[in-house]
């Protein structure tokens, strides 16, 4: 029900590296949670589909009016969440110097000299130059992602070892240096050939590219790190239950568009996401989330990633982000003729075309997107506040006793996910796309309009 800490990084990896280039829009919606990985509790009894069952497994449970810890897990959860607080601010910064000292040192301006010397083929040259920075780039920022999966190893989050981590960070940086280094190459050829338009052709352009990658991520991406099969293989009781919910919202998503993600060969965290657009569209729920939760909460988990189906929130996603992008671009192409006649000539870059100044764009990204944050992640935690919504309201009157289900679906997750029982209220601002699981579990204790006379929000 969250986005964890190993599909976050590969999430993150897409938008950084289309965003570099302009083409980032959403490559996949964030699950129904918030932070990184976490420690497997008792996996809880799974229920058969019947409603009687279903309200039996119900009334044995205390009644979950908060999201309580162990004092055990509370100070696990603590220290975990406040470490990775720390890492991402530590690694903004720890990316700006390295970006920095590429530029001061001469070492963007030596991969340009060096591409240049080895052929006079601008594609070659392009090629050559974006391969060596990126490559660079990730190569420097290595400790923090090992240090970032030996937190996740420590607090028992992920099961994966560093054999099979190393191999899945490989294959990212694969695909960053194929996808940068093409959009590379388009970007300073609409520099090259309109130094004063460049930003907005390059916007026109960004847009199919960006279409192409949401479309592909769910059907040659993801398939890279993870199995996925047809859920209906392995569970169709639960397929068949899904289907009732997805009756009771009036909709049709077809049995192939669901899938399950064996998750528990590498990670121990509760998932569920919907991904990709048009004809890759798909709701996919992880492993864990099944062996772990109750039928009736895997149902909520379901409708939660249903109502982001339903509420087209990849599609609005995918619009707004083709606004902020070309808004971006023309305050780019502005700071860039800054930032070189300030320090051009310091560290010998010509002018925006010359591939040496691809550092400079990165990092000029890098500050914008950070210091946008705060304005992705509310929109963020609207859609999944929307999808909660949702969730609850078409599991009403199929699931008994729906809003207690909902509540301990969350304290399951937050138990096994390590979720920060109470967030500094800067922090939930600045970087949480979900709100906070506390506010989340005691909003779906108390949502009840059918009680008060009123009329759902989406359901009807």
């Amino acid at each position: 029900m969250r986005a964890g800490r190993m599909r976050r990084c590969r999430v993150r990896l897409l938008f950084f590296v289309a965003m570099m280039a302009i083409a980032t829009l959403v490559p996949g919606d964030a699950p129904v949670s918030s932070e990184p990985s976490r420690p497997a509790g008792s996996p809880a009894k799974k229920t058969s589909s019947s409603t009687s069952t279903w309200s039996s497994a119900t009334a044995e449970k205390k009644e979950t009016s908060s999201y309580k810890l162990s004092p055990e897990k509370y100070a696990q959860a603590i220290a975990y969440s406040r470490a990775g607080y720390r890492l991402y601010f530590i690694g903004f910064a720890y990316g700006l110097a390295v970006l920095w000292m590429i530029l001061q040192l001469g070492i963007a301006r030596k991969f340009r000299d060096w591409a240049e010397a080895a052929s006079g083929m601008r594609l070659v040259q392009v090629t050559l130059c974006a391969a060596l920075i990126l490559l660079t780039i990730s190569a420097v920022k290595l400790p923090l992602r090992i240090y970032s999966h030996s937190l996740s190893l420590q607090y028992e989050q992920s099961v994966q070892g560093w054999g099979s981590w190393f191999w899945d960070w490989t294959k990212e940086r694969i695909i960053s240096v194929v996808i940068g280094t093409i959009l590379t190459w388009i970007l300073y050829s609409m520099i090259r050939r309109s130094p004063r338009r460049w930003w907005f052709y390059f916007w026109l352009a960004a847009i199919p590219i960006g279409l192409v990658l949401v479309f592909i991520t769910p059907v040659i991406i993801d398939p890279l790190f993870n199995t996925f099969e047809p859920l209906n293989a392995s569970h169709p009781e639960l397929v068949l239950a899904i289907e009732r919910v997805v009756q009771r919202a009036g909709m049709n998503i077809p049995r192939e568009r669901v899938f399950l993600m064996r998750a528990s060969e590498k990670s121990k965290e509760i998932n569920a996401y919907v991904t990709g657009i048009g004809a890759s569209k798909r709701v996919v729920v992880w492993d864990n989330t099944i062996r772990d939760t109750t039928l009736p909460e895997t149902l909520f988990v379901f409708g939660h990633e249903m109502g982001h189906y339903v509420l087209h929130h990849i599609r609005n996603g995918f619009i707004l982000s083709v606004i902020f992008l070309l808004v971006l671009l023309f305050a780019g192409f502005h700071a860039l003729h800054w930032a070189l006649g300030r320090w051009g000539g310091l560290w010998r870059i010509y002018g925006p075309e010359d591939l040496a100044s691809l550092p400079v764009i990165l990092l000029l990204l890098s500050v914008t997107l950070f210091l946008c944050s705060p304005i992705i992640n509310a929109y963020g935690r609207y859609e999944e506040h929307q999808a909660d919504v949702y969730g609850l309201e078409v599991i009403h009157g199929i699931v008994p006793n729906s809003s207690e289900v909902a509540a301990h679906a969350f304290q399951v997750l937050g138990e096994i996910d390590l979720s920060d029982p109470n967030p500094p209220a800067f922090i939930a601002f600045w970087l949480y796309s979900h709100p906070p699981l506390a506010d989340r579990l005691v909003f779906a204790r108390n949502y009840d309009p059918w009680s008060k006379g009123q009329s759902p929000q989406f359901v009807k």
